[in-house]
């Protein structure tokens, strides 16, 4: 069929009604949102951001209500998608946005791409990746990797990728979202190595719209944790990482045909894990109890 591309959308939106289907790729995905409320009776109240990409840029797509359910776990980074019956709105200028892993890419900001279950109803197909062909232009999925070696040079917020070998899983925790709120935050803290430093990856892990993978992370495993936040806590200057709204989390038994694979940082890191004796990794490894961050200082003094 006849297929448009994400800039031609933005040049001619206004004075179209219907638009000529689309092929992109899901470059980012963001958490699962639930905005329902008591006084508002809606069956399906979710949403849903992507950020999609074809060989003109990068555009968000926003995935609504009784969709999500039906397509959000389909949807992983890297798909390739055919999308026809879709509504193009103006973006909404509050949303988060990712750190694209391909700086030199086209970012199409003022529209978004919405897919309802009606008005229009979006006709989704998922393209095999063995079907995907090269004359189509779609790009690679890239990323942002750093060895634990280059976290202390970052500057805060910064956003990264990172692989480490799991030797700490904290209990999940639960923090308000908001003073005197009903709902919570559900985290907990983990730490990484990868063999370029003493120290380990400190990792923030909220609970995305992963919970299979969220509950499973334990010592020994290779973590893969994607679009985190460099934080860095004054005065002790001490570094971690917190997950973001676009973070995905991966474990052993989930890394096989991610895009993340094929990148050298994580090539780099399997080859220093074959290296190691798994006895003496697991004599250094913890799981539970309350994991205070960060330390109080050793004496009332230093307050």
């Amino acid at each position: 069929s006849k297929l448009t591309n994400l800039g031609h959308l933005e040049m001619t939106w206004r004075s179209r009604v219907h638009f000529h289907p689309l092929l992109v790729r899901i470059l980012h995905k963001s958490r699962l949102r639930y905005y329902g409320k008591p006084e508002k009776k809606m069956d399906m109240p979710y949403q849903a951001y992507f950020e999609v990409a074809d060989g003109s840029g990068m555009m968000s797509m926003v995935l609504w209500n009784s969709l999500c359910p039906e397509w959000y776990h389909s949807m992983k980074v890297g798909t390739v998608l055919l999308l026809a019956k879709y509504a193009i709105k103006s973006s909404y200028p509050f949303k988060t946005h990712p750190t694209p892993g391909d700086s030199q890419m086209k970012r199409f900001a003022t529209i978004e791409i919405c897919l309802n279950v009606r008005d229009p109803p979006t006709e989704i197909s998922i393209i095999p990746e063995e079907m995907v062909k090269p004359e189509w232009g779609l790009p690679e999925v890239k990323y942002r990797f750093i060895t634990r070696s280059e976290l202390d040079d970052l500057p805060h917020n910064h956003s990264c990728d990172v692989i480490g070998l799991v030797t700490f899983v904290g209990r999940a925790e639960r923090a308000r979202k908001r003073e005197h709120s009903e709902d919570f935050w559900l985290y907990r803290w983990a730490h990484a190595i990868d063999g370029t430093s003493d120290q380990p990856f400190i990792l923030e892990l909220f609970a995305t719209s992963q919970p299979d993978v969220f509950e499973r992370i334990h010592p020994m495993t290779y973590l893969v944790c994607t679009q985190m936040r460099v934080m860095t806590e004054n005065p002790s200057r001490t570094v971690y990482l917190t997950t973001s709204n676009e973070s995905q989390i991966f474990i052993t038994g989930w890394h096989k045909g991610q895009p993340y694979t094929k990148d050298a940082k994580v090539k780099n890191f399997i080859q220093w894990t074959k290296s190691q004796s798994e006895a003496d990794q697991i004599k250094k490894t913890v799981i539970g109890g309350y994991y205070p961050f960060p330390r109080p200082p050793d004496s009332f003094l230093k307050y």
